[in-house]
C-alpha cells in the first residue's frame, strides 16, 4: 500500500514561464524568511508543486539562525531554494562557498544589496540566480547579472522592504523585462496571500509569486507559537514600517530599507522616533536578543505582511497551495469568460 506522501501528485492548474522552467506543478515560491523557512517547510512546499526556499537569513551572523546543514538534508532530495540577506553573504561569502560545496540547491535568491559579486560562480555552477528587488534601478543590477528571475517585492511584505507597491512595481518591471531582457522571469512578492493576490499577479505580468507572510502561519513553519497566536489575531490596520528596531538592536540595514513588524510596545514607543533609535545604535541589543529568546514578543518583532488580517488558521503547507491554486485558476477562469473579475466575494461561490 502506498503512503500517503508517495500518493499525492499535484495537478497542475495554472502553467506558466515558472512552472515550465523550474519543472513545478503550481507557479508558487516560498519565501527563506530568516529564521522561520527551514527545511521541513521548505520540503513541504516543494512536495505540494511549489518551490521551497530555506532561509539562509544572516549567513550566521545572528545566534539562533538555522543551521542549513541540518535543514537541507530534510529536503528528502527534492528540489528546493536557498535564500541570503545579500549584505550579510557579503561580509561572509565562504557560507555560499561551503553550501554549494557540500549541497546542489535548484536556485539561490539573494535579497537587499549588489547580487553581482556572486553571480558568476552561480553561473559557472548552473544554479538559477533569483534577485529580489524593490526598485526599477535594482531590477537592472539584476538583469546585469544575469538573474534568472527577478522577484519584484512590493512594501506590503512582511520583514524588510522598500518604499515602492506591489500593485505598480510587478507591472512597471514587467514591462521593462519585455523590452530588455525577455527572458527573465518575474515574480510577485508583497500581499499575496491567497488565489486573489496569485491571479492579480498573473495578470499583472508576473509568472509566479513569492509567498512569505501566508507560510509564516504554517504547520512547518518555525514561527513561535506565542508569535502565531498574535498573528491569526491580527488585522492589516495593526503592522508598521520603521528602521528604529535594526538601529535599537544594532543591524546594519540601509535606511533605504524598513522593517514591517505588528505593532507592540517597542514599535508604540519607538516606530515613530527614527532618527533617535539611530542615535542609540545597538543600545538595546542584548535585550532585544533576550526577548526573542524568551519569546517576549512585547519586546521581540514578530514580521508579517500587510495581509495578515487574511489569515485565521495555521494550516499544513499543502492545504495553503491548494486552496490558493484553486481560487486563482477559477477567477482566472471567470475573468477570461467576463473580461473581468467577479466583484463581490459572495460571486465566488
Amino acid at each position: 500500500m502506498e503512503s500517503a506522501e508517495a500518493s499525492f501528485a499535484p495537478r497542475p492548474l495554472l502553467r506558466t514561464r515558472l512552472t515550465a522552467r523550474f519543472g513545478l506543478a503550481h507557479p508558487i515560491l516560498s519565501a527563506p524568511m530568516a529564521f522561520i523557512a527551514g527545511g521541513a517547510l521548505a520540503d513541504a512546499v516543494s512536495q505540494a508543486g511549489g518551490l521551497g526556499l530555506v532561509g539562509g537569513g544572516y549567513a550566521g551572523l545572528l545566534p539562533g539562525e538555522p543551521e542549513l546543514y541540518e535543514e537541507l538534508p530534510l529536503l528528502q532530495g527534492r528540489r528546493h531554494g536557498v535564500g541570503f540577506i545579500t549584505w550579510a553573504l557579503q561580509q561572509r561569502p565562504w557560507v555560499l562557498d561551503e553550501l554549494l560545496g557540500s549541497f546542489t540547491p535548484t536556485c539561490i535568491m539573494l535579497s537587499f544589496g549588489d547580487p553581482r559579486p556572486f553571480a558568476q560562480h552561480l553561473h559557472q555552477l548552473r544554479i538559477p540566480l533569483l534577485c529580489q528587488v524593490q526598485t526599477l534601478q535594482q531590477a537592472r543590477l539584476a538583469v546585469e547579472a544575469g538573474a534568472t528571475a527577478i522577484v519584484a517585492q512590493g512594501q506590503e511584505a512582511g520583514g524588510h522592504g522598500g518604499a515602492r507597491s506591489t500593485l505598480p512595481l510587478v507591472p512597471e518591471l514587467a514591462d521593462y523585462l519585455a523590452r530588455q531582457s525577455p527572458d527573465t522571469l518575474l515574480l510577485a512578492a508583497g500581499g499575496i496571500m491567497d488565489g486573489r493576490g496569485l491571479a492579480a499577479a498573473l495578470l499583472l505580468g508576473a509568472d509566479g509569486v513569492v509567498m512569505g507572510s501566508r507560510f509564516v502561519a504554517c504547520r512547518q513553519a518555525r514561527t513561535a507559537l506565542a508569535a502565531l497566536q498574535r498573528i491569526i489575531q491580527a488585522n492589516g490596520d495593526e503592522t508598521v514600517r520603521t528602521t528604529a528596531i535594526d538601529a535599537l538592536r544594532g543591524l546594519p540595514w540601509s535606511d533605504v530599507y524598513s522593517y514591517r513588524v505588528l505593532h507592540n510596545a517597542l514599535t508604540r514607543q519607538w516606530a515613530h522616533r527614527e532618527a533617535e533609535a539611530r542615535s542609540m545604535y545597538g543600545s538595546w541589543s542584548e535585550r532585544y536578543e533576550q526577548a526573542r529568546m524568551n519569546q517576549d514578543f512585547d519586546t521581540a518583532a514578530v514580521a508579517v505582511g500587510e495581509g495578515v488580517g487574511l489569515i485565521d488558521d495555521a494550516p499544513d503547507a499543502q492545504a495553503i497551495i491548494q486552496r490558493t491554486v484553486e481560487l486563482a485558476a477559477l477567477l482566472l477562469g471567470r475573468g477570461t469568460a467576463q473580461y473581468g473579475l467577479p466583484g463581490k466575494r459572495e460571486d465566488l461561490g
